[in-house]
């Protein structure tokens, strides 16, 4: 027989469950005190809402505001089902391309279209009313994001969005985008560049989310070149779109990624750049045609080369500071010729000063090249020695020294005639040869100069346009 103690623990035991049971039902159906009602609800009227007289006396918000209460959830009736979001944008600016950072800022016009079930009504009971907006804040928004952006979205608040009576939702949203761009640096100013804009969602799989286009690509090309607000260095070529699949760990997301092809106006860099270039390194190989006697050849080639070299520090801002595309190797290559044609004006300055001085003997090669090349038409070493014999001749077209006199019938060793082709040539014949050289040697060089500058132009070209 059981202890009467025992009897009375066990029928306590049995109320406390009895009453745990009771209270945790009375729980359950405070907090939810409808859960019954929605389900029948949603299973005998397919979510319509009362809009009765909305034409009158406006829209009742009491009529939305359960859909607005499920924002924090995705508006599906079936979790197993994706949300189809439709994906849209207006390209209507390219406002800075930043090749020293790889940068692309462009100003967009986004437009998201997807569906809501729940929300629906009958146009007909609203005074034929099939379109509302509606402040974003109160419905799901789907996070749709570039992955290239490099800046944080600075979305203004307070936009609305288009809810159809079968409950489809538009939503525009503008966007200022910084992004990412691998931008080929070696055709500037005459390039084309292509930008990636890859629309995803970071925290919906295909699972959950699946992406589409609302309208065609053509479509969205020429709406923003319609559109485009600014005539600026860049112009708008093409877009290109491509549907992969983005796999993060064991995740998969959809995307869209579009392949933006813009072009640089050159204008800009050919009037600023590329034409004070060429007048300055023009002015430099005319030089060449200043008497090689006049002492302000040497000067007027530095203080040519001191401007360019102003001129070179206002292309830092406008030139890519990483890379050497061909413009920048066409400004090095200017700014080697004004040097070399500056060195080449010391040289010839220097054998004239020579000649005048005091001018040492010619090597007989040098003698019978000069005789080779000297013009007939023009004043050459055979006429001189032919005619110019008297002991007081003065060569009158060279500045000559102050004391010419002391040249004058100054005869050559015989070493030194030996030199000169076994000739007794005086000084100031002998000066008239190293003058003559220094001429000979001054066209030379000056040919020279223009064939390579042709060359190098030319490859540039060529380059350009590979």
């Amino acid at each position: 027989m059981p202890h009467p103690m025992s009897t009375f623990l066990s029928l306590q035991r049995s109320s406390q469950a009895s009453a745990l049971v009771l209270f945790s039902l009375m729980t359950h159906k405070a907090l939810f005190p409808s859960h019954r009602s929605l389900l029948s609800t949603g299973r005998s009227n397919t979510f319509t809402i009362n809009c009765s007289g909305f034409d009158q006396y406006g829209v009742d918000p009491a009529a939305f505001q359960t859909i607005f209460n499920q924002k924090d959830f995705r508006p599906v009736i079936n979790y197993s089902i994706p949300t189809q979001v439709n994906i849209s944008f207006i390209l209507s600016a390219i406002l800075e391309v930043d090749e020293q950072l790889q940068l692309l800022t462009s100003f967009l016009w986004l437009k998201l279209i997807w569906k809501n079930p729940f929300i629906s009504w009958d146009p007909e009971e609203c005074g034929a009313i099939s379109k509302l907006t509606v402040t974003t804040e109160n419905l799901w928004l789907s996070d749709i994001f570039i992955v290239e952006s490099m800046d944080v979205d600075q979305t203004p608040e307070g936009l609305s969005a288009y809810v159809t009576n079968d409950g489809h939702i538009t939503y525009n949203k503008p966007m200022r985008v910084t992004s990412i761009c691998s931008l080929d640096i070696f055709y500037i100013p005459f390039d084309q560049q292509n930008c990636t804009l890859t629309f995803s969602s970071f925290l919906y799989t295909v699972e959950n989310m699946l992406l589409g286009m609302e309208k065609e690509v053509w479509e969205i090309v020429a709406t923003s070149r319609d559109i485009v607000c600014t005539q600026g260095e860049w112009e708008l070529l093409s877009i290109n779109k491509a549907t992969p699949k983005m796999s993060v760990g064991s995740s998969l997301f959809d995307q869209i990624m579009f392949y933006v092809a813009i072009r640089r106006r050159p204008s800009l860099y050919v009037i600023s750049l590329l034409v004070p270039s060429g007048f300055l390194i023009a002015i430099d190989a005319f030089s060449f045609y200043l008497p090689a006697e006049s002492e302000n050849s040497a000067p007027f080639k530095i203080t040519l080369l001191m401007g360019y070299n102003v001129f070179l520090l206002r292309t830092n801002k406008l030139l890519p500071s990483s890379g050497t595309p061909p413009s920048g190797e066409y400004f090095a290559l200017c700014l080697s010729l004004m040097v070399v044609s500056l060195l080449e004006t010391i040289f010839i300055t220097y054998l004239l000063h020579l000649a005048t001085t005091q001018p040492p003997p010619m090597p007989r090669w040098l003698h019978s090249l000069l005789l080779y090349w000297a013009s007939p038409r023009k004043c050459s070493p055979t006429a001189l020695w032919k005619e110019n014999v008297g002991p007081g001749f003065t060569p009158t077209h060279l500045p000559g020294p102050k004391e010419p006199g002391q040249l004058v019938g100054k005869e050559l060793g015989p070493r030194q005639a030996e030199m000169n082709g076994g000739s007794g040539l005086r000084s100031t014949q002998l000066a008239d040869l190293w003058v003559q050289f220094s001429h000979m040697m001054d066209i030379f060089l000056f040919r020279l100069y223009l064939l390579f500058l042709a060359s190098s132009i030319i490859t540039v070209i060529v380059l350009w346009n590979a």
